[in-house]
């Protein structure tokens, strides 16, 4: 499918102004350039190219909300310069899979300022002697290269790190839906704990009923049989009375 069509289905009736997130992997591009992205798409902050097959982003639109930029396994060799000019927010750049050969090709990124992930996994530059060094030396702005910092400490979850910003601005989580969720469930908690204690005092009260029944039928069979014994002892003394006379 045509990136032009891709993206339009991806539209699903929203304006481009209205759309925060697009994601067009596995389409294709007629001559290796963005098609379909214009300037229209000015609050979108995450954007997915995913093997696309594109070889140049010359044709990038301007996009000044986007923070994640996913480009992996396409053909891109560098003029990575556009990325600055058109996107300077850019946090998360995934260029994994490129055509990525030198430090020359990533000089330009010098100039996204807010960048702090970068990925160059498969590309032709990570072979080079000493490549995590000297990334971070020509990017100081970057914390975490393939997935890792200076200190090879693993790079925390995307999704977790937006929650962590969040609850930083809030002071209690995204929207609080967290504590609602916990009430919700703490009355439905309520609810079945208390038909639970129901169900047990009745029980109680059936086998404490069932208890009573029981001593009183061993009542009954204890007065019958101390009965029992005393008429046959009563039937005894009569046989000896009769002896004697």
């Amino acid at each position: 499918m045509e990136m032009k069509k891709r993206i339009s289905l991806e539209l699903r009736n929203r304006t481009p102004a209205e759309v925060e997130e697009l994601v067009v992997d596995n389409c294709r591009t007629s001559d290796g350039e963005v098609e379909g992205l214009t300037d229209d798409f000015k609050e979108l902050e995450f954007l997915s190219m995913v093997n696309v097959g594109l070889i140049s982003l010359a044709k990038l639109p301007s996009l000044p909300k986007l923070r994640k930029l996913e480009l992996s396994d396409n053909n891109i060799s560098g003029h990575l310069e556009t990325l600055s000019e058109k996107c300077p927010n850019l946090t998360y750049l995934n260029l994994s899979g490129n055509k990525i050969k030198g430090l020359n090709n990533v000089e330009a990124l010098q100039n996204l300022k807010n960048l702090k992930s970068l990925d160059l996994f498969n590309c032709e530059i990570t072979t080079l002697e000493e490549y995590r060094e000297s990334i971070f030396e020509l990017l100081p702005q970057v914390t975490y290269l393939d997935g890792f910092d200076q200190e090879d400490n693993e790079a925390p979850d995307s999704e977790a790190d937006d929650d962590d910003e969040d609850e930083g601005e809030d002071g209690a989580g995204p929207t609080g839906d967290d504590d609602e969720d916990e009430d919700e469930e703490g009355e439905d908690g309520g609810e079945v704990g208390l038909s639970y204690l129901m169900k047990e005092r009745i029980q109680d009260e059936e086998d404490d009923d069932d208890y009573a029944e029981e001593e009183e039928e061993e009542e009954k069979a204890g007065v019958k049989g101390e009965k029992r014994k005393r008429d046959a002892e009563d039937e005894g003394e009569e046989e000896e009375d009769d002896d004697d006379d």
